[in-house]
């Protein structure tokens, strides 16, 4: 086998046990919150995100680099190109999810999760079973 085939063999294979890792700690994460997470309500948030996440990025008063990976993750959601292809049932979505959940715990962390709260347009449930599904309480 050549060392080009290897290299790409083992980048392949290292994303996917990253993506794998991922996976987990979402599910820990699910667990950790004390309550089950309504995974067909956490479909359903996904146009609740994109506006969050456009709010967020327009709002001076989340810090500047917060806003920077935020633009970033709107556009990788926003973009047909994903890590693993939509089309392919769940783990289509779970990539995004779990992008979308790290992006709002490290939002939390440097912004605060008022500023979550001001900018959320769904309804107070989704807004828990999002917190939730991040892992904040």
């Amino acid at each position: 086998m050549p060392d080009w085939a290897i290299a790409v063999l083992a980048v392949l294979t290292g994303l996917l046990v990253l993506w794998a890792a991922l996976l987990l700690i979402l599910w820990v994460q699910a667990r950790r919150a004390g309550r089950d997470v309504d995974w067909r309500q956490v479909v359903r948030l996904v146009a609740d995100v994109v506006v969050l996440l456009r709010r967020l990025v327009a709002d001076p008063r989340v810090p500047r680099g917060t806003r920077w990976w935020l633009g970033g993750l709107l556009v990788y959601l926003l973009l047909p190109i994903d890590l693993v292809p939509d089309f392919i049932p769940v783990l289509g979505y779970a990539d995004d999810a779990i992008i979308v959940a790290i992006a709002l715990r490290y939002t939390i962390r440097t912004a605060g999760r008022p500023a979550i709260e001001r900018h959320w347009p769904g309804t107070p449930e989704g807004l828990e079973s999002l917190l939730a599904l991040v892992g904040v309480r």
